[in-house]
């Protein structure tokens, strides 16, 4: 039932965007956002010249006109940022029309709205293949306008080129933020699937290591109960029992958490060997054949990896041995270096604060020392019963 409890609380989904509002480009501080798009307003200098120059018909139709795109960019821009969908429906049809009116009307000197059209549509249209024929149509209304207005098909090749590559260049990064963006919501939803998949296997476990035991320790207490007044010697044979389960419990569960701590000592050495070498570290280790209890391998493996650690950090050393020795007296994992020592400072150090308490909950020993020639040692007994 303990069980069922716990799937239902990890299982529950955090409070995320929905599908409607992924639609949206989200880049917020990791991102663009449209005031970069506002330097393109600077082309509408090009119509304004050629109003004052005199190469418009109306002076102030024109002024109207560039006011009214310049209107229908910035909303069509920001809105793009917000709800991309309601853009494309409003205001980028009607930047268009303008664009295209404004163009045919008023002729030569306006066939850069066509550029902040293009701009404008490489921000606003979402997925790069749909962008690309947006901004192909604009660009071949450019070049039609363009050739009826004026008939030099030289001067179409760089009105279409400059319309094509406008749109598109801004297309193409805004579509790598949403690739960025959604990758890195698919590596958060991986760790926290992994997690709550890692949760889960742990609250398995333990299950099944408690679940039996702590079961027959129930049907012992209660038999303790009903054999106590009249026979004292099968009851207190049943608390033995009961005694002799829990020490087993209790063990069982200390060997799975420190599994889940640590990754044993055969993968801790193959590691270090790897980051000692980077390091310039030249590292000999003696390791007897030997099947250590659970529990000890994977308090030898953090032993390993906290010396190593340590060395790396601050020891200086060329030279690294590690030692693995069985005896009467227990398991006891020995790392030696060449470096300056310093064995006062380390035991300051959280890590070997860390590493002590768990070896004296196992009932081992920890000794950290300076080397008569130099170098620092740290020791590691594990007593027999926990090896």
């Amino acid at each position: 039932m303990a069980e069922t409890g716990y799937l239902m609380a990890v299982s529950t989904p955090p409070p995320g965007r929905c599908r409607d509002e992924q639609a949206k480009r989200r880049f917020g501080d990791e991102g663009p956002d449209a005031d970069p798009f506002m330097i393109w307003l600077f082309m509408l200098v090009v119509p304004l010249w050629s109003t004052i120059d005199g190469g418009t018909k109306s002076l102030w139709p024109a002024i109207g006109g560039v006011v009214a795109v310049a209107a229908l960019y910035v909303w069509t821009v920001r809105l793009a940022f917000v709800d991309p969908g309601k853009a494309e429906r409003l205001p980028l049809p009607l930047l268009a029309a303008a664009t295209l009116v404004l163009t045919i009307t008023l002729g030569d000197g306006w066939g850069v709205l066509f550029t902040l059209l293009a701009i404008a549509t490489g921000v606003t249209v979402k997925g790069l293949k749909r962008a690309s024929v947006a901004i192909l149509a604009v660009t071949v209304a450019a070049c039609a306008v363009s050739l009826w207005l004026d008939g030099d098909w030289g001067a179409l090749i760089g009105q279409g080129w400059g319309t094509y590559t406008a749109g598109l260049v801004p297309a193409i990064i805004l579509q790598l933020f949403d690739v960025i963006g959604e990758l890195k919501e698919t590596r958060e939803e991986l760790a926290r699937t992994a997690v709550t998949e890692e949760r889960l296997r742990f609250a398995r476990d333990l299950h099944d290591l408690l679940g039996h035991t702590l079961s027959v320790m129930v049907v012992k207490a209660e038999a303790v109960r009903r054999l106590l007044p009249g026979r004292p010697e099968t009851a207190a044979q049943q608390a033995g029992d009961i005694e002799r389960l829990g020490r087993d419990a209790l063990k069982d569960v200390r060997a799975a958490v420190s599994g889940y701590r640590g990754r044993g000592l055969t993968s801790e050495l193959e590691s270090a060997r790897t980051v000692l070498g980077d390091a310039g570290v030249s590292l000999t280790t003696r390791m007897p054949v030997v099947e250590l209890a659970p529990e000890a391998d994977a308090l030898l493996g953090w032993a390993v990896r906290e010396g190593v650690t340590n060395l790396i950090r601050h020891s200086g050393a060329r030279t690294c041995e590690i030692d693995l020795s069985v005896g009467d007296n227990g398991t006891v994992l020995e790392i030696r270096d060449d470096g300056r020592g310093g064995a006062p400072q380390a035991t300051s150090g959280n890590g070997l604060r860390g590493l002590r308490e768990r070896v004296t909950a196992t009932g081992g020993l920890l000794d950290v020392a300076d080397l008569p020639a130099g170098g620092f040692r740290l020791r590691v007994t594990v007593p027999q019963e926990a090896a």
